[in-house]
């Protein structure tokens, strides 16, 4: 069983690579298309797949502290929504206010 373990790590790394090389967007892929990347990966099964993942994609930086927030938030952390609620609550308490009228 263990005689097969090279076999299998090998198809798995060329299989990641593959799929992660599919996956990428054009404009992050360097160096050559994402065509010849496939064909690389392919072909050279040891080789092709460390290469794209070593020079093939564009990483993100490592270490770099903590990433900025540029998607979703949830609604207690979005300061704006909050500020939403409170205006629509005060906007229900005016109203309230004139249709009870002066007592």
């Amino acid at each position: 069983m263990l005689r097969y373990l090279p076999f299998l790590l090998i198809l798995a790394l060329t299989i990641y690579a593959f799929i992660d090389c599919l996956n990428t967007p054009e404009p992050e892929v360097k160096h050559l298309p994402k065509v010849v990347w496939v064909i690389i990966i392919l072909l050279f099964s040891i080789v092709g797949p460390v290469v794209w993942l070593f020079a093939g994609k564009d990483r993100a930086a490592a270490g770099g502290g903590r990433a900025r927030r540029t998607q979703w938030v949830a609604p207690d952390d979005n300061p704006e929504f909050l500020k939403s609620l409170r205006d629509e609550q005060e906007k229900k308490n005016k109203d309230q206010d004139k249709d009870q009228g002066p007592s």
